[in-house]
C-alpha cells in the first residue's frame, strides 16, 4: 500500500486527478473536509499546484459533481422511454449511495454543471424520442424533481436541518446562456424559472430503496398514462 500511495504521488498533476482525489477525499470524511489543503497534502503537492488546474474551490466542487454524474450508467439501447428512464435513474442512484455528499453538492450550485445539463438533456430526449410533448415533458420533469438525478430530498434529515453539510442556500436558478441552451437543446426548450418545496414525506425506519422505486414506479405509471390520454396542462385565462 506504502508502495501504491507513493506512486500515485509521483503520478503528475492533472485536473482528472485533482477532481478524483477532491471526490475520494469527500467519499472517506465528508465534503466538509475538501479544501485546497487538505487536497494538496492528500495528492503530495503544494497548494498553489492545484490552481493550475481548478480556479477555485467553486470550480474544483463543480468539477468533482461533473465526476460523479459521469459514473451514472446509459440506458439500453433501443429501450422504450419508460424502463429508459427507469434505469438511468436507478443508476443515478446507485452511484450517489457511493458519493453521499453529492446531493448536497448538487443542490448547492446556482447553475447546473455541464455534466449535469448533459444528463437532463438525455433524460428529457428519451421522453421526447417517446413522443412526449414539450408541454407534458415539462412538468414530468418537474414531477420528479431531484428523483430523476437518484435522490430525494428527505424532511427528516438532522445533517440537513443543522446545517452540518455545509450547504448554504442557492441563489435563484440562472437562464441558460444561448451557447449553453445550444448544447443542450431538450433542457433549454422546457427550462424556466421555478423554485421547488424541499419538503419530503419520507421519515426514520422506511426501507428507503422501496419507498424510492414506490414512488418512483407511481410517477412513471401515473406518467404513461397521461402520456397515453394525450394530456395537456389547462390553459388559464389571461
Amino acid at each position: 500500500m506504502a508502495e501504491q500511495a507513493e506512486t500515485l504521488r509521483r503520478t503528475p498533476l492533472s485536473r482528472d486527478r485533482v477532481l478524483r482525489a477532491a471526490v475520494a477525499l469527500a467519499d472517506e470524511a465528508g465534503i466538509e473536509s475538501v479544501s485546497m489543503r487538505n487536497l494538496a497534502q492528500d495528492l503530495g503537492v503544494v497548494p498553489m499546484a492545484l490552481y493550475k488546474h481548478v480556479a477555485n474551490k467553486d470550480e474544483l466542487l463543480d468539477g468533482m459533481i461533473d465526476v460523479v454524474v459521469g459514473e451514472i450508467g446509459a440506458p439500453e439501447v433501443g429501450a422504450d422511454w419508460k424502463p429508459a428512464v427507469r434505469q438511468r435513474i436507478l443508476s443515478a442512484r446507485e452511484v450517489l449511495q457511493r458519493h453521499p455528499w453529492a446531493p448536497l453538492a448538487i443542490e448547492s450550485r446556482n447553475m447546473a454543471t455541464p455534466a449535469v445539463l448533459a444528463y437532463l438533456d438525455a433524460v428529457i430526449g428519451t421522453l421526447r424520442a417517446g413522443g412526449f410533448s414539450v408541454d407534458l415533458a415539462h412538468h414530468v420533469m418537474h414531477a420528479m424533481g431531484s428523483r430523476v438525478l437518484g435522490f430525494s430530498q428527505e424532511l427528516f434529515d438532522a445533517d440537513r436541518r443543522a446545517g452540518r453539510s455545509g450547504r448554504t442556500e442557492p441563489a435563484p436558478p440562472a437562464a441558460l446562456p444561448p451557447e449553453v441552451a445550444a448544447m443542450f437543446p431538450h433542457v433549454a426548450e422546457i427550462a424556466m424559472a421555478a423554485s421547488h418545496d424541499d419538503a419530503s414525506v419520507l421519515g426514520q425506519g422506511c426501507d428507503d430503496q422501496f419507498e424510492f422505486e414506490f414512488a418512483l414506479d407511481l410517477l412513471l405509471d401515473g406518467i404513461e398514462r397521461l402520456h397515453e390520454r394525450g394530456w395537456a396542462s389547462p390553459r388559464r385565462p389571461h
